[in-house]
């Protein structure tokens, strides 16, 4: 009797260390199975042949929602116009939130291939078509195990990322209501395919953009004398927007401001009456980014009034918010190198430099108590480096989809036991929220 109590015992340890990571590994190669692996490809490339920009993204959200159906998981629709949020689990606390993107990019596909976009003028040059792939990937595996969750998972397939502050509105429209913490990922070609990357505290900046319409007095080019000329206005603003960085700015405090748009005139002997310039402006923390905010302001409206213009400046936050810096929960980042490391081998688990990029990810952090964004390696050795991001050559390693599918699958997993656990140990679990 005694060595059967033993055996019990031994057993329940194992059991505890076993879930303690979920079998993250395991989980993998349920993504990494051929079956699988084909139906996630399928999906992004039928994403990829008809991309949609942000609140355009209807048949994306139609076939996300066959997909959803077809495993039987429920799901809000529509919120934030087409954007969709499922649950699986016991529809009870905790909760935690998985993130995927879903808009295109206005934006002409150069890359020749079999499933090149038929949209003219749009494409996937984000990787959002393989984010919407993984995360649909995690379900599939979620849905398998929706008797070991420990709560609730939650599906956030979100629209207008690339500055359309989709992810606001979906905060703004409850899409968050409850969640303990959320995890975004996005596909990076710096790394290589079955490694992983991240980092604790600011990952990616805020940002902002800005237009300026300065406005002198056209004339002949030959006769300045009687024209306010706003083109030398114009560059001389330019040029000081520079010195905000160079010499107001902390340089350990790494801060951006790059005017990108110059307009004015269109002969070659005509002093225009106005010029336009835009830019955008980033930093990694929000005190910076305001300040900036604020003195680009003042240097444009009063370097123009010294060559006797007028200015007016637009940050355009109607069209495109501010995006707060990109943070990431230091015991999230824990939890993440615990997991990741299970599922790809602790080697493999990277270290991501903070880059100037922004991600509208940032705005859950106003809205849920911890944040996460990783990064999923898709290189190969032999390859050369991907175009970035934005670009009409971007291309996606599909290797890299069992990766993301099963990381935020395992993410989630062990999140959620791990917060029973932690609320057990201090006799609170009844103090969890309410279900949904």
């Amino acid at each position: 009797m005694d060595f059967f109590k033993h055996l019990s015992l031994l057993l329940f340890v194992f059991s505890i260390l076993f879930d303690s990571t979920n079998g993250s590994s395991v989980l993998l190669e349920r993504a990494k199975e051929s079956e699988f692996m084909d139906w996630m490809v399928g999906i992004r490339r039928r994403l990829h042949e008809n991309p949609e920009l942000g609140y355009e993204e209807f048949e994306t959200s139609k076939l996300i929602r066959k997909e959803l159906d077809s495993m039987g998981i429920e799901y809000k629709y529509p919120i934030a116009v087409t954007g969709i949020v499922g649950f699986i689990g016991t529809g009870k606390a905790p909760f935690v939130g998985l993130r995927a993107d879903m808009d295109a990019l206005p934006i002409q596909e150069s890359v020749e291939w079999e499933h090149k976009s038929k949209v003219p003028g749009k494409m996937h040059a984000c990787g959002h078509d393989a984010h919407v792939a993984m995360l649909l990937g995690a379900a599939k595996i979620l849905q398998e195990h929706k008797s070991d969750i420990q709560g609730t998972v939650v599906l956030i397939f979100q629209p207008a990322e690339e500055g359309g502050g989709g992810a606001k509105r979906m905060i703004d429209e409850g899409a968050v209501q409850n969640i303990d913490a959320i995890f975004g990922c996005h596909i990076a070609g710096e790394f290589p395919v079955g490694t992983v990357a991240s980092r604790p505290g600011t990952i990616m900046a805020g940002s902002g953009f800005f237009e300026a319409v300065i406005t002198g007095k056209g004339g002949h080019a030959a006769i300045p004398q009687h024209t306010i000329d706003p083109i030398i206005a114009a560059s001389n603003v330019i040029v000081s927007l520079q010195h905000l960085i160079s010499r107001e700015a902390d340089p350990l405090d790494s801060q951006v401001v790059t005017v990108a748009k110059f307009q004015g005139g269109g002969a070659f002997n005509v002093i225009p009456d106005s010029v336009t310039i835009g830019g955008t402006f980033r930093a990694f923390s929000k005190e910076s980014f305001m300040q900036l905010r604020q003195r680009i302001e003042e240097v444009i409206v009063r370097q123009a009034s010294v060559q006797r213009c007028n200015a007016t400046v637009d940050f355009l936050t109607d069209i495109h918010p501010f995006f707060p810096p990109t943070i990431n929960n230091p015991s999230l980042h824990e939890h993440f190198e615990k997991v990741a490391s299970d599922i790809v081998g602790p080697t493999n688990v990277r270290e991501k430099p903070p880059v100037m990029g922004a991600e509208d990810f940032a705005f859950f952090s106003d809205a849920v108590p911890a944040t996460y964004y990783y990064f999923v390696g898709m290189a190969t050795d032999t390859d050369k480096l991907y175009p970035k991001a934005h670009s009409p050559f971007f291309t996606i390693n599909e290797a890299a989809l069992p990766y993301g599918a099963a990381s935020h699958a395992s993410l989630a997993l062990n999140y959620l036991s791990e917060f029973r656990k932690n609320l057990s140990n201090r006799g609170n679990v009844d103090e969890a929220h309410d279900e949904l």
